[in-house]
């Protein structure tokens, strides 16, 4: 427990030191903090040291424990940053504040009827696949901003960013700075870029918002 609040308070450290040498205001970079696989009585002392934004992977795992962790801090803002099924679009609405991964027409539609019927608008990404790798999800950059635009024209999305992961086994900046390139094509303000291994980058490069996971809760078994 003491190693998940020491673990926090020097991740927070990091990102404002990554802000200023980038020149950037440190409220500017939102830490998501990621949250799979872990149970909620290893998430709780991370909510008691004050961090409210959190991501999960799968909506079932979801719903497993954040609705009983929202009676305690209801304040949490809830994102999903991994795949999602158009079969678990309602569970998704109801649940998650924020959708990091809208990457192809049917997810869109999907989210914006169930948005409809729930009267709940929630703001979505746009996960583009800079790597173009066949086995990761996203949108092709060379694609991006035209799906994002048929997002907001067809489907009434409100698309506040991108997202991406970049290839493990590449350098991120040149992924990261076309993710910045593509926000700005798309006029986006919000880049979710950046986990436990390369968020300072990420921030170098303008991410709006990392991802971490193993630097605040430690190893997945």
């Amino acid at each position: 427990m003491n190693d998940m609040i020491d673990n926090l308070r020097k991740v927070r450290e990091r990102i404002e030191q990554a802000a200023r040498r980038a020149g950037r205001p440190a409220g500017s970079i939102s830490l998501v903090a990621v949250s799979k696989t872990f149970e909620a009585r290893d998430i709780r002392p991370v909510l008691k040291a004050g961090q409210r934004i959190f991501g999960e992977n799968r909506v079932q795992e979801a719903q497993g424990k954040w609705p009983e962790l929202r009676q305690e801090f209801p304040d949490v803002d809830l994102h999903l940053i991994g795949p999602l099924q158009s079969n678990k679009a309602k569970e998704a609405v109801a649940l998650f504040d924020v959708i990091e991964t809208v990457d192809r027409e049917k997810i869109a539609k999907a989210l914006a009827d169930e948005m409809r019927k729930q009267e709940r608008q929630l703001p979505v990404y746009v996960q583009v696949n800079t790597g173009l790798e066949e086995q990761k999800a996203g949108v092709d950059p060379r694609m991006a901003v035209d799906f994002v635009d048929r997002c907001r024209r067809a489907h009434g999305l409100t698309v506040a960013g991108l997202m991406c992961i970049p290839p493990l086994e590449e350098t991120p900046g040149p992924h990261f700075a076309l993710l910045e390139k593509l926000a700005g094509e798309a006029g986006v303000e919000r880049l979710s870029m950046g986990m436990s291994g390369d968020y300072e980058t990420a921030i170098a490069f303008g991410a709006t918002s990392v991802r971490l996971g193993s630097a605040i809760f430690g190893s997945r078994s």
